[in-house]
């Protein structure tokens, strides 16, 4: 079972959220006469995503019989699936999925947030390629 997951930032979800926050932030303005500095206050947590829409950044992430490889915004690497030792999927306090390749060497390789596909796909795309997976209900460092 080979695995092929591609991201962008201008995403249908990412553009209908941003207009949703920035109708939400105008009501409150004429409609609820809030002050200008609470509206400024919020508009400003909504620039990170204004942001990635307008560069729009791609990643991605491949699996096959042969290696893994991703390409994500501060760049990418290919690892083979020989030198893969495990994959341990970590679980946050956040709720989000730490994904960390253990190479047989020893070594420590961490994919990066925005190229991973949802975990349960890619856990089970890397068991079917042979490659042993370990699931830890929560961490907070490692």
């Amino acid at each position: 079972m080979s695995l092929s997951f591609h991201r962008i930032g201008r995403s249908r979800r990412n553009v209908v959220a941003l207009v949703l926050i920035w109708t939400a932030l105008v009501a409150m303005l004429v409609l609820l006469q809030a002050a200008i500095w609470i509206v400024v206050f919020l508009w400003l947590f909504t620039l990170p995503l204004a942001w990635e829409i307008w560069k729009n950044p791609e990643s991605r992430l491949t699996l096959d019989t042969y290696e893994i490889g991703w390409q994500g915004i501060l760049g990418g690497d290919r690892v083979t699936l020989k030198q893969i030792d495990k994959v341990r999927f970590d679980r946050r306090l956040d709720m989000s999925m730490r994904v960390t390749l253990v190479l047989a060497d020893g070594r420590k390789i961490r994919l990066p947030h925005d190229v991973l596909p949802p975990h349960e796909r890619l856990e089970a795309a890397l068991q079917a390629q042979g490659v042993r997976t370990e699931r830890n209900p929560f961490s907070l460092m490692g």
